[in-house]
């Protein structure tokens, strides 16, 4: 459960019991009701749930997939396929219970349980036909949460891409699944008693949860397993950019499932995610590409595709509170801003993220979820009147995103060395040579026989 969606909906219980009050209707029958379906909010939260799949395969696969080197182009689409399916059983078996049970959460009290979940929904125990969660089948919102917990460590792969054995990409995942990811989003998102989400964190789908996590990761990742032969002197171009601009495309697509979706209704709060989203989008592949004119006097289809998912990176911790005019000014910040972290700020500082998952993911990450603080503001246009500060606020969103960049810094470090001293990390100076689709898949992407 969202930490904004807790309050707002208090803040409706609260209008409510005073309604019930002048009407003169006894109080216990509030206490009474029970969630009921809605069949509107199913259906939309279903649509949603397929949208954001769709994110990572085939989006993901081929956003990514376009951009490496044609020798490696089935090794990226494979590895989001695997992720796919291993996180999906791990999140049946365990995952959820670890990220959303409630056993044992109390507000105010700090525990173990204010970090991660208890193991009461294992093998997803109690769940029906008939469980809902708010107006919807609790199986529903079983799978739409599992499609976050399939994307982000999938986001992940870019930044090791080309160079990590298949074998090490998959330990790393079932690990960074559970001592990463799943505390994270239970401490920012299942509600009174969280770590995180008690000290006010605003996040609507997932700027500290997805992306600040694995962008930090990705730094980490390519940071430990170091660069790939011949960076940076020897030339290596995109393969197709074709496959990357449909990837990208069907990111924006999804992303309306993503940041919609987490409003887990067909309502109002929906619609503004929507409308927000789209507005951040446009704004910062605009941004990046007005930098990128005046610096290069030219406009790439690689830099507006990278822009608009870097408004689309950081309007999603947002967008159940920004406005249209914050999203608007958040978006181009964030093209403008991400332009020079993916293209100078690495160069600089000679590290390898492949596919700027730091540059991009963790950079726009940032600046969403500290803006979330500024633009959520009622006086700044936005619509969560708890925040009656925007600059305390964004304290708060500077500690949620300072604790996130740490707990994913450390533990993704820790994980990378224990699979690097176990199995290993990286493939073979020959293998890397010939690419990874026949040196771990035995398989060509393209026949050109």
């Amino acid at each position: 459960m969202r930490f904004e969606r807790l309050a707002g909906k208090r803040r409706y219980v609260a209008r409510g019991v005073v309604a019930l009050l002048a009407s003169g209707i006894a109080l216990p029958a509030l206490a009474q009701a029970t969630p009921t379906l809605n069949s509107g909010d199913t259906a939309w939260m279903i649509v949603a749930s397929a949208f954001v799949l769709m994110m990572t395969i085939p989006g993901v696969a081929l956003f990514y997939g376009g951009m490496v080197r044609a020798k490696n182009l089935l090794s990226v689409m494979m590895q989001c396929l695997a992720i796919t399916a291993l996180v999906t059983v791990l999140w049946m078996v365990y995952g959820y219970s670890m990220a959303f049970s409630t056993e044992g959460m109390h507000a105010g009290v700090t525990n173990w349980h204010s970090v991660i979940g208890a193991f009461d929904r294992v093998m997803l125990a109690g769940l029906t036909p008939t469980s809902l969660y708010q107006t919807v089948p609790e199986s529903v919102y079983v799978m739409f949460q599992l499609t976050f917990a399939i994307i982000t460590p999938a986001l992940i792969i870019g930044a090791f891409a080309e160079r990590m054995k298949f074998s090490a990409m998959l330990v790393f995942t079932g690990l960074w699944l559970t001592f990463v990811y799943l505390p994270i989003a239970h401490m920012v998102w299942s509600g009174p008693g969280s770590l995180l989400g008690d000290l006010g964190v605003l996040d609507f789908a997932g700027g500290t949860v997805v992306h600040i996590n694995a962008g930090i990761a990705g730094l980490v990742a390519c940071l430990v397993i170091g660069k790939r032969r011949g960076y940076p002197h020897t030339h290596m171009p995109p393969h197709n950019l074709g496959y990357t601009v449909i990837g990208a495309s069907m990111l924006w697509l999804g992303w309306f499932g993503f940041n919609a979706g987490s409003a887990v209704a067909a309502n109002g709060s929906a619609g503004m995610a929507m409308l927000v989203t789209q507005i951040a989008t446009a704004a910062a592949a605009i941004g990046w590409v007005t930098v990128e004119w005046i610096i290069h006097k030219r406009a790439s289809v690689l830099g507006i595709a990278s822009g608009a998912v870097a408004g689309l990176v950081a309007i999603t911790p947002a967008a159940g509170t920004a406005g249209p005019g914050g999203a608007l000014i958040l978006g181009f910040v964030a093209g403008a801003v991400c332009f020079f972290t993916a293209t100078r700020l690495k160069h600089k500082l000679g590290y390898d993220d492949t596919l700027d998952v730091f540059g991009v993911h963790a950079i726009a990450g940032i600046i969403g979820a500290l803006l979330t603080g500024v633009f959520a503001a009622p006086k700044l246009g936005g619509f969560d009147s708890s925040v009656t500060s925007p600059l305390a606020q964004l304290w708060i969103q500077a500690k949620g995103v300072g604790f996130t960049i740490v707990w994913s810094g450390v533990l993704s470090w820790v994980i990378l060395k224990l699979v690097d001293l176990t199995i290993g990390l990286r493939v073979g100076a020959e293998q890397e040579q010939v690419g990874l689709d026949i040196a771990e898949h035995e398989e060509r992407a393209y026949n050109l026989s």
